[in-house]
């Protein structure tokens, strides 16, 4: 169970048995933690106990006042932010509020960092395939490295120049799940799975001239690879690789 909210019940507890808080409002407050209504958004407190991560806020559409009500609301139980496809703008906002957050400008990502001192499980590499890539390949590595991993990162390394690739194919062979962020025709993810044994999570990217039709054409070419054991998230969805490759890292960390 997340220590934050385990903290907040054991608080409760003692609280109604001391006879500070009545059954009612005890009841309350739990209810909260199962989740809680804003009227605009109900907030998931329990996600935490069910997948150790707390619920992350999908930033766009959303105004300042919204995004700031919510962090607020998911801080309290969690002590975790994390709020994707962001601004600036909405960061310096929160960041009133929450003086130890931190913004990402390239991933436009606001998160807080993991603790100094936090043990990180190794395993985990992100790849992109070229420099306009790294804003989704970033998504990915922040996410998994909030959900307690330690992320190795090698960018611009795609199929046009191989050498550059082969370079790092050592590490490669190393990692227990690789995150694989490409564009234009999205070949890279096939030519990683090819050259090892790990799980490889493609990510296709919109990234490309007008053929490669906003990212479909290598979502399509990720999905029809030939190599074993590649599987393909949507299109620009880096958060989804991340959280995917932490899940799978964390538990190779547990049962090693």
């Amino acid at each position: 169970m997340n220590q934050q909210i385990n903290n907040i019940l054991e608080k409760l507890l003692e609280e109604y048995r001391s006879g500070q808080l009545d059954k009612g409002e005890a009841l309350s407050r739990i209810k909260d933690i199962y989740f809680e209504d804003l009227g605009f958004a109900k907030i998931d407190h329990h996600r935490s106990i069910r997948r150790d991560f707390p619920e992350v806020i999908f930033g766009q559409n959303k105004t300042d006042e919204q995004l700031l009500k919510i962090a607020e609301k998911i801080n309290k139980y969690s002590g975790l932010l994390l709020v994707t496809r962001t601004s600036h703008r909405a960061y310096l906002k929160l960041k009133q509020k929450m003086p130890d957050i931190s913004f990402n400008p390239e991933a436009k990502i606001i998160y807080t960092p993991v603790a100094d001192g936090q043990e990180l499980c190794s395993g985990i590499t992100v790849v992109c395939a070229g420099t306009s890539d790294i804003p989704v390949a970033e998504e990915a590595a922040i996410t998994a490295y909030l959900m307690g991993n330690k992320v190795e990162k090698i960018y611009d390394v795609g199929i046009a120049g191989m050498h550059r690739l082969l370079n790092y194919r050592q590490q490669l062979q190393d990692s227990r799940v690789i995150v694989c962020v490409a564009g234009m025709e999205g070949a890279l993810p096939g030519v990683i799975g090819a050259m090892v044994s790990c799980p490889v999570i493609g990510v296709p990217t919109s990234v490309g001239y007008g053929a490669s039709l906003g990212g479909i054409s290598a979502l399509l070419t990720m999905l029809n690879s030939c190599s074993p054991g590649v599987v393909v998230t949507n299109i620009d969805n880096g958060f989804g690789a991340g959280y995917t490759a932490g899940i799978i890292n964390k538990k190779h960390c547990r049962e090693s």
